[in-house]
């Protein structure tokens, strides 16, 4: 597994996101799709996120992204969704005809990678076991 770090925290915080256009449309197609493609990127970068796997589909969105814990998986995908809907409907005014916002307010997240749930269960719960030996 690899960690990430900045000043002052080493993580590894990776999350399978999904997000929908309102009334789950199906306008992310042809170049509107590779445009979406282009801005995620584009402003992972600017937020520091590192986006490991994407997906554009008609009518939603998949992401495997990884972000810093200070920085907050929330924050990212407010800035990212915000940032390409206001650019799509700037750069593609059909996409203002057909809908009132570009992207529904919610969004699907799951935190993915690392140990299993009880490995890491059995590790904290051996901490305080590991500690006694170490002061005997």
């Amino acid at each position: 597994m690899e960690y990430k770090s900045n000043n002052n925290v080493v993580y590894s915080c990776k999350y399978h996101v999904v997000w929908c256009p309102k009334y789950r449309r199906k306008v992310l197609v042809n170049n509107i799709s590779k445009r979406l493609e282009e801005l995620i990127i584009q402003k992972s970068l600017e937020i520091n996120a590192d986006i490991i796997e994407m997906e554009v589909m008609p009518d939603h969105v998949h992401l495997l992204i990884e972000v810093d814990p200070q920085f907050g998986i929330n924050r990212a995908i407010r800035s990212i969704k915000g940032f390409s809907s206001y650019t799509l409907r700037k750069e593609f005014p059909s996409l203002k005809t057909r809908l009132p916002t570009l992207w529904t307010n919610s969004y699907f997240v799951s935190t993915v990678g690392g140990a299993p749930l009880e490995i890491i269960k059995q590790y904290i719960e051996n901490q305080q076991t590991s500690e006694r030996r170490k002061k005997t």
